[in-house]
């Protein structure tokens, strides 16, 4: 049976890495999980995890560069479970791209995913949260969109500095209604991206990134997972309009 009382969260891109571990720590919270992903079979894997160990969630398919699909979903999780309490905006992409092959489809892309997709997802729940006159949202940057930049991934960076202003944007406008906007920026964290050779650093430059980070040691994705939760939680009431730095002192470190 539904318990009205519980808060519901919906996570995008559940399915793997830090979306996952972030289902996961939600649903330790004693959150309701709506995890959602494109990725079904692993969707739903991390749900059934998740109801298996006594937690409540379900999993959503969801294609965040769809609005149809973006609305439906949220209006159908909202008609069942009442307002969200939290939206976690995580899914995106990054694929190493050289400027000499840039094209405006790759660039659109990109940008389709990993700021309009992030955009999609807050519109689509804040009429809700402002009527409750409560919500927290919670978007994904990256230290490539704060202070690094990014050689062959440009549109990953500027997608993703896009996301710290709209995050701005959004927690300066939904603040009168009590609704919280914040974002979370990782370092190099333990994630599929992160450990692709094609588009990332692979494996062993993952490992080789651990030297000259001060705390000795690559992210895991539940490292990201709990600052996502405590954003979401009372004990962060009076934090919004910010981006939370999650690199085990990277970027301090190195500039």
């Amino acid at each position: 049976m539904d318990n009205p009382e519980k808060p519901t969260t919906l996570i995008t891109g559940a399915g793997i890495g830090i979306g996952a571990a972030t289902a996961r720590a939600f649903a330790d919270a004693d959150y309701r999980v709506i995890v959602t992903d494109i990725l079904e079979g692993e969707g739903r894997s991390v749900a059934g995890d998740i109801e298996s160990g006594g937690g409540e969630a379900e999993y959503r398919h969801l294609d965040i560069t769809n609005t149809d699909e973006v609305d439906a979903v949220v209006s159908t999780v909202q008609d069942r479970y009442g307002p969200l309490h939290t939206v976690v905006a995580n899914a995106g992409i990054a694929h190493r791209v050289p400027l000499t092959e840039l094209t405006d489809e790759k660039w659109d892309h990109t940008h389709d995913v990993d700021l309009k997709g992030v955009m999609r997802v807050c519109r689509a729940a804040a009429p809700a949260m402002r009527a409750a006159g409560r919500g927290s949202m919670i978007a994904l940057s990256s230290i490539m969109g704060v202070a690094y930049g990014w050689d062959e991934h440009v549109q990953y960076s500027a997608a993703k500095a896009g996301v710290v202003g709209l995050v701005r944007g959004l927690a300066v406008e939904l603040a009168g209604d009590g609704v919280r906007v914040n974002g979370i920026a990782p370092g190099y964290i333990r994630t599929a991206q992160a450990l692709s050779e094609e588009h990332s650093l692979g494996p062993e430059g993952l490992e080789r990134a651990a030297e000259f980070i001060p705390m000795g040691r690559v992210g895991e994705p539940e490292d990201v997972a709990d600052v996502s939760v405590f954003l979401a939680s009372e004990e962060a009431r009076y934090i919004t309009g910010q981006v939370l730095v999650v690199d085990g002192g990277l970027l301090v470190g190195r500039y």
